[in-house]
């Protein structure tokens, strides 16, 4: 295990962020906003997002998360006539039913992992609210019914079985935008806080760097001859977990569920593109990747990338060729065309990239995990990138600006 990694003190992640800075709201046309360019010589240039199609390499790859946000947030009132406290449930992940695509197929009931806000003043019982599908009352109910860490497993019931459970939270709950944007969800985060290219449900915070793309720079970057490719990474609210203890070594990391099709491991496998993730949750699923070819050269299960796995002593030397043959034998063998697999990887200076050639991403909080990937992707030379940005008046944050760094 590389110890230096783990005693990475977080304190060297810090700048201050002024809360004028964060942009509580996008720009009223996506691909309107600033665009810092961070070239592999370290050179920094400044341009709009629009701008993007001149500026990826002729010979890439765009691989982006395709990922939509739901209507995590659910509001209950105890009491038959809605009248008393209120309690918040913010869906994690799916329990009962696991698989993301059957959960939100299920008709009748379904389990989630929640959190619950104002937990004290629901101890037992169900909790009720009527919604309208259709043109249909449905009566909803929620009853928590296990402990799952610091959350909740809360099966949720209605009493129409021709509604799905998608129906029912996209009617009954709310997007669930970052807390650090200090206000309520508006109407317009219902498309604002999608990117366009969203369509398999599953997240409860959006990738944010795709929120920038528009079908026409999307079609423009498909004429420079450029592939466009998805994958599947659903983002969940650990995304916002701060690092606090002081080394990273103490910091558990939360676990994302990815899905990406054989297909596009077989094109990467094959390519000599260079590849560009939009957003770090596309740089996660693409890393993870590697590391499950390694794990499986191994002999040890695919099923998940432990945190500290890529550190370790122990682990294989693969091309990423190697590493995605592993992966292409193994669902041959298996008789799979997609990789569905969960991951807990940890991205620090100190972490070599296996796949990722360059990466679309905006500026991220301070003391982050995120930050640590920008970090190792730069060779620890991030600040020089914030600096500029402060300086230039660009916006931070989920709907701030964008960056695109090569190597």
């Amino acid at each position: 295990m590389d110890i230096k990694v783990k005693e990475i003190n977080i304190d060297e992640y810090d700048y201050e962020l002024p809360d004028n800075r964060i942009a509580k709201h996008p720009l009223a046309q996506r691909d309107a906003c600033r665009l810092l360019v961070r070239h592999a010589d370290g050179t920094i240039s400044d341009h709009i997002f629009a701008e993007l199609d001149s500026l990826l390499p002729a010979d890439s790859m765009l691989v982006y998360n395709n990922t939509r946000v739901i209507n995590a947030r659910l509001r209950f009132h105890k009491g038959a006539d809605n009248s008393g406290a209120l309690i918040e449930i913010f869906c994690l992940e799916p329990e009962t039913p696991a698989d993301y695509a059957q959960n939100f197929a299920s008709v009748a009931e379904c389990s989630w992992i929640c959190f619950v806000g104002n937990s004290k003043r629901w101890k037992a019982g169900e909790l009720a609210t009527t919604i309208s599908i259709d043109g249909k009352e449905v009566t909803l109910r929620a009853e928590r019914i296990a402990r799952h860490d610091n959350a909740s497993v809360v099966k949720f019931s209605w009493d129409d079985t021709d509604t799905t459970f998608s129906q029912i939270i996209s009617a009954a709950g709310e997007i669930p935008i970052p807390p650090y944007l200090n206000r309520s969800t508006e109407d317009a985060d219902n498309t604002d806080y999608q990117t366009v290219y969203s369509h398999i449900e599953g997240s409860v915070a959006a990738p944010t760097a795709g929120l920038h793309f528009t079908d026409e720079l999307l079609q423009r970057i498909s004429q420079r001859g450029i592939p466009r490719r998805e994958l599947t990474l659903h983002v969940g609210a650990g995304t916002f977990q701060p690092v606090k203890s002081d080394t990273i070594g103490e910091h558990t990391m939360h676990s994302e569920w990815i899905a990406v099709d054989r297909s596009l491991i077989a094109e990467l496998a094959a390519t000599d593109r260079k590849i560009i993730a939009v957003g770090t949750t596309s740089v996660r699923t693409l890393e993870s990747l590697y590391h499950i070819g390694c794990l499986i050269s191994e002999g040890k299960s695919p099923c998940e990338v432990p945190q500290w796995y890529p550190y370790t002593d122990s682990h294989p030397s693969l091309s990423r060729k190697e590493a995605f043959c592993h992966i292409l034998r193994w669902l041959d063998d298996n008789h799979l065309n997609v990789l569905i697999a969960a991951t807990r990887i940890i991205i620090a200076p100190g972490y070599s990239y296996r796949v990722v050639d360059g990466m679309v991403t905006n500026f991220h909080q301070p003391r982050s995990t995120l930050l640590l990937l920008v970090s190792a992707f730069t060779d620890g030379d991030w600040r020089p990138m914030y600096d500029f940005a402060l300086s230039h008046d660009y916006r931070f944050l989920s709907y701030g600006d964008g960056s695109l760094l090569l190597k």
